[in-house]
């Protein structure tokens, strides 16, 4: 099998490099990045030293920068594309891939920016839209690119409504150090993946705060159950937030320190502005631009999600963290559930 990983990111990376190393030996990797500069430095240098400084790319995997068209043409149905890129990329990638023969899944998480008063789309609503006909689905989970790449381990979930395409995610990444669950459940997993990266922001926004190791469960169990409720009423199961993709990932986010959601509230709390908070990391906070739509989703189907709208009101400029933290913990008394 031949897998290629479109997007050299730090998690693309990360992913590529552990199949190199890890996989079967029948199977070729590619890493493949828009950049050519960036390209030809990963090539000679054996590093990603602009996303995942630090770590050593393996012999096996090869770096290509070709037009994809060119890339793509000597793929058959049993080969696999990952899609690396920021979610803002996703629709542009799978236009590119419509006709594609084989396997395609996609690592981002979030909602589609929103056009107007058309509602930002999750993965599998931008490949309803674009390449209705592809054999796709999506990998997530708890997971850092950082410790991915030293090769510790963890847990994903390869999630799709065609077996082909799980069977393919498990036999490409599943390693020593990587395990791979299979799932059928695309919703669940992509609304676990979408909304925890807006309630770590809330978890950072707490932390740094300093409101203590109670609040932070509050708000972690609270926000569980706002995933929930949102997931189910766009049609996933509900038990999926109870496994990895769910719970496993919002833990992750909001408690880690290498995540980059939990970073912005951080900043936040600390009094920095959105835009420096964003400028300072130097990648993509996924949770900065999927507040909006998270949150237009959920009120066009009448889905109650408090601690989203605080996050929204906070980036917005429309609460001070003080004020965000007030309107949350000024809410009137309620019977616990979801």
């Amino acid at each position: 099998m031949k897998i290629i990983v479109l997007g050299a990111g730090a998690w693309g990376t990360a992913l590529a490099a552990s199949a190199a190393s890890h996989g079967a030996k029948s199977q070729a990797v590619t890493l493949w990045a828009r950049d050519p500069l960036q390209a030809r430095d990963m090539e000679t240098q054996r590093e990603n030293s602009r996303y995942l400084p630090g770590f050593a790319l393996p012999f096996a995997l090869q770096i290509s920068h070709t037009a994809l068209p060119s890339l793509l043409v000597p793929l058959a149905s049993e080969d696999l594309v990952v899609i690396a890129t920021p979610m803002s990329a996703l629709r542009g990638m799978l236009a590119v891939l419509q006709n594609f023969p084989g396997q395609v899944a996609w690592l981002c998480k979030g909602f589609e920016a929103s056009v107007g008063a058309k509602p930002g789309r999750l993965g599998h609503e931008i490949q309803v839209e674009v390449a209705p006909q592809l054999r796709a689905g999506i990998l997530s989970g708890p997971s850092f690119a950082q410790e991915v790449a030293r090769a510790q381990p963890t847990a994903l979930v390869a999630a799709s409504l065609h077996t082909t395409v799980r069977d393919a995610l498990v036999a490409a990444f599943h390693s020593p150090s990587v395990r791979v669950y299979a799932n059928d459940d695309v919703v669940g997993v992509e609304v676990g993946g979408a909304v925890k990266n807006v309630l770590a922001i809330a978890t950072g926004l707490c932390d740094g705060m300093q409101l203590g190791l109670n609040a932070r469960a509050a708000l972690i169990t609270r926000g569980l159950a706002e995933m929930t409720r949102l997931g189910v009423a766009l049609s996933a199961k509900p038990e999926t937030f109870m496994g990895l993709s769910g719970l496993g990932d919002l833990v992750l986010t909001a408690t880690g320190d290498l995540s980059r959601n939990r970073k912005v509230g951080l900043a936040l709390a600390q009094g920095q502005s959105l835009q420096q908070a964003v400028q300072a990391l130097g990648h993509v906070a996924e949770g900065v631009y999927s507040a909006r739509t998270v949150l237009q989703r959920a009120r066009s189907l009448g889905v109650s999600m408090p601690i989203t709208e605080a996050v929204v009101a906070l980036l917005d400029g429309e609460l001070q963290p003080q004020q965000a933290v007030a309107a949350l913990m000024g809410r009137g008394p309620a019977a616990e559930g979801f």
